[in-house]
């Protein structure tokens, strides 16, 4: 199943749910429509999201929102921060996923280890006694995006596609990982460079009301 883009899916009556990742705050090009840095963008989202609580629903999962702490000032966080975004956590124990999304993600790991195993093999074959380090470079380069780019590779990635399965929400993501996943079971996308235009657009109509 593929995803569907948020889009006009905002509902004048029921505020229109959307799960937020880490990549929103933390992905400089994404990022930098709210703020220098990552903490001035969770500001700047936050003094947005609050004026149209009545027409969008933001919720990020826990796991998610320990992740960003990672990459914020804590002491420059807005105190509402957790008012505004509703922390979640999916019902892991209840919530049901098609047997296709478990069997593609298998054969997607087994693919991944195979050219894991093929750069490694690689490495070893061109090595030379004066240029070690320099192998080692590239093979911890190239074996990284054979294993991580596109696989859905964290807790915080699957939180965040099982919530919005639990809530029948958007996922907003920069993580093309995260993306491609939550395609697969058919969820509902907001383009996170997209996300600043759509509190501007809400902000807008809330004022001519």
């Amino acid at each position: 199943m593929g995803g569907q883009s948020f889009g006009n899916s905002v509902s004048e009556n029921t505020p229109s749910a959307i799960v937020l990742d880490t990549s929103v705050f933390t992905n400089p090009t994404v990022s930098a429509v709210f703020g220098d840095d990552t903490t001035a963008a969770v500001n700047a989202f936050v003094r947005l999201a609050v004026q149209v609580e009545d027409r969008a629903a933001f919720y990020m999962p826990p796991s998610v929102l320990n992740e960003l702490h990672h990459f914020t000032d804590a002491d420059r966080l807005p105190a509402d921060l957790e008012f505004v975004i509703n922390l979640r956590a999916p019902k892991r124990h209840e919530i049901t996923v098609p047997g296709g999304f478990l069997y593609e993600l298998i054969d997607d790991i087994r693919s991944r280890m195979d050219r894991g195993l093929r750069v490694a093999e690689k490495a070893v074959r061109d090595v030379q006694p004066r240029s070690v380090d320099r192998t080692i470079k590239w093979l911890r380069e190239r074996y990284r995006d054979a294993l991580r780019t596109g696989l859905l590779d964290s807790s915080e990635d699957l939180d965040v596609i099982l919530l919005a399965i639990e809530l029948d929400a958007a996922v907003a993501s920069a993580d093309q990982g995260l993306v491609g996943w939550a395609e697969k079971v058919g969820l509902r996308l907001m383009p996170p460079d997209r996300l600043r235009g759509l509190l501007d657009h809400l902000i807008a109509e809330k004022e001519q009301d």
